[in-house]
């Protein structure tokens, strides 16, 4: 019987996996760390004494990729959110607090009304956001849109940051027209936050390694690949410390990798070489009873505040100029905008900092030029991951529709 070899347990891996293990084709997931998730994981911290995530995520409704592969594992009901199309801002500089507040259809009434817009902004100014659907693959944000008003400084720059985790005037403006031709476009029922809940490992990981155990899947943890054996157009072998999984003649294998692990794996193979860091920091403390569950920061070091029911977690995209600093520093700098944004006391609760020093890769026409199909040269060999070309950034969204093309095409 057939079996698809899947290397990395990540999200592009998972998805790859459950779409196959769904079909009832046998599956054998291989990850080197001894946890599921990777970029994507929780885990106990000792020195808060409880759970967190590696980083927070927030997916839209409007994913269609990820509902589905949620919808698979059986864990849809994991995401929290608002039922209608809502996102609270703060300027903490001045303390301004709005709610953007988008109709739920494609047509934008909720533009002439002045109590859902971004304040200081009027109807005819988001008409420039249609420039990007038409942007070339060369051309980068500040090439097609001014990047300066009220409306870029107070949603369109935070938005493009999060979702690109580049410095959005330098960003690829077709990856950002991708974003709003599957968001503001479709309209605010595209684009209901969805946040994991209570973790991450709760909503994306622990069901889908359920969904695979109950389907047969051999899933290997503490297994990391260090060679793939070709022969001629096809893998023939993979090699591990420990043993050599050759492949029979039918079997394929789907790489879901960092592109830095499959520049190492794959002979010749190009990939994105530049790299943004993100930055999250988790406070034990209660959040006030009415805090939103995500809050956008203006004007602070803080961008993204999380507020669950035993922590305030933070986001900070585009990280690089802060990421080399100390983590005292980092810390204090965060919880100030944290206290002010949501109006706790000042004095620096227990935490912690997470930095990923290269959690995706620059989001730049340059970069984006770099991104491999998820076929390959060898006719069993294929690719997955939130790097390859799936049309997108390096979203969620991105990784579970790389493993669900991997998975199609295996």
């Amino acid at each position: 019987m057939k079996t698809v070899h899947v290397i990395g347990a990540g999200l592009a891996g998972l998805s790859a996996a459950t779409a196959l293990a769904e079909k009832g084709v046998r599956v054998a997931l291989y990850e080197a760390a001894p946890q599921a998730g990777g970029r994507c994981r929780s885990y106990f911290d000792p020195v808060l004494g409880q759970t967190i995530d590696n980083g927070n995520h927030f997916v839209l409704t409007g994913n269609h990729a990820t509902m589905g592969y949620l919808r698979r594992i059986g864990a849809e009901q994991k995401l929290a959110g608002p039922e209608k199309p809502r996102t609270s801002f703060v300027d903490i500089r001045d303390g301004k607090r709005w709610t953007l507040a988008p109709s739920g259809g494609a047509i934008p009434f909720w533009l002439f009304d002045d109590t859902r817009r971004v304040p200081d902004t009027h109807a005819s100014d988001y008409l420039e956001i249609v420039k990007l659907l038409f942007a070339g693959p060369q051309q980068r944000i500040g090439d097609v849109l001014s990047c300066k008003g009220a409306l870029w400084e107070r949603l369109l720059r935070p938005f493009f940051l999060g979702a690109l985790n580049t410095q959005p005037e330098g960003a690829s403006a077709a990856l950002a027209g991708a974003l709003v031709r599957e968001t503001f476009a479709r309209g605010g029922n595209a684009y209901r936050t969805r946040i994991a809940h209570p973790t991450l490992a709760a909503a994306f990981v622990d069901p889908a390694l359920e969904h695979l155990a109950v389907r047969g899947a051999r899933v290997y943890f503490g297994e990391r690949l260090r060679r793939v054996v070709f022969d001629g157009g096809i893998v023939t072998a993979l090699e591990f410390p420990e043993r050599v999984v050759p492949l029979a003649a039918d079997d394929t294998l789907v790489l879901a990798v960092p592109p830095w692990s499959a520049q190492e794996l794959i002979p010749k193979v190009v990939a994105p070489n530049a790299f943004c860091a993100i930055i999250n920091a988790h406070f034990k403390i209660a959040a006030p009873a009415d805090a939103p569950l995500m809050l956008g920061v203006i004007g602070g070091v803080a961008e993204w505040i999380f507020s669950f029911p035993d922590r305030v977690s933070v986001t900070i995209s585009g990280a690089d100029r802060l990421v080399d600093q100390d983590r005292e520093t980092l810390a204090a700098l965060i919880w100030r905008d944290v206290a002010a944004a949501l109006k706790l006391p000042p004095e620096l609760p227990p935490w912690q900092i997470v930095k990923e020093k290269r959690a995706t890769f620059a989001a730049t026409p340059e970069q984006n030029a770099k991104r491999p199909e998820a076929a390959t040269q060898w006719s069993n060999l294929f690719l997955a991951g939130d790097w390859t070309q799936t049309g997108l950034p390096a979203t969620i969204e991105g990784a579970v529709r790389s493993g669900h093309k991997a998975a199609d095409l295996a």
